[in-house]
């Protein structure tokens, strides 16, 4: 019997490291996006972020990920589908296999499927948090509020 959209995307997320798995859930012509579009200086951090091609580009994030990060946890807490979209919410704590920083950070994936097979994936996170895990020392500065002064952290 045939998933339906949120059952497939819910399926992938079960077991997103196994290509075997993840390849029959998803098209020839399936694209990922982890984080942002395109990145230069996210993608030194976390090379996995960006947009990519194929089967692969999903596979080996959640493979990398696991390089990086002790996942402690995954939860999904909600998911919905419409025709062809799907979108599901969770939150997640990783600990950083360098530093050994944990953090917590809520999720979120948008999804299409058309005739079965997932053709678009986009995972959002926290990247601020996520990316802080892995700093080993220096500060920022910011300027962001018109009225106010700079914030350094």
């Amino acid at each position: 019997m045939a998933l339906n959209p949120k059952e497939l995307i819910l399926s992938i997320l079960d077991n997103p490291r196994s290509f075997e798995h993840v390849y029959p859930l998803v098209s020839e012509d399936f694209t990922y996006v982890s984080l942002n579009y395109e990145d230069a200086d996210l993608k030194k951090i976390m090379p996995w972020c960006g947009t990519g091609q194929g089967v692969e580009s999903l596979v080996m994030t959640f493979v990398d990920v696991e390089k990086f990060w002790h996942v402690d946890n995954f939860s999904i807490e909600a998911a919905f589908g419409q025709d062809e979209n799907v979108a599901v919410f969770g939150r997640f704590t990783y600990t950083s296999t360098v530093m050994l920083k944990s953090v917590t950070s809520p999720f979120a994936v948008f999804a299409k499927v058309r005739d079965g097979r997932c053709t678009y994936m986009q995972f959002m996170e926290d990247t601020f948090a996520t990316g802080a895990s892995f700093k080993s020392g220096g500060s920022w500065t910011f300027r962001s509020n018109p009225k106010g002064d700079e914030v350094t952290i």
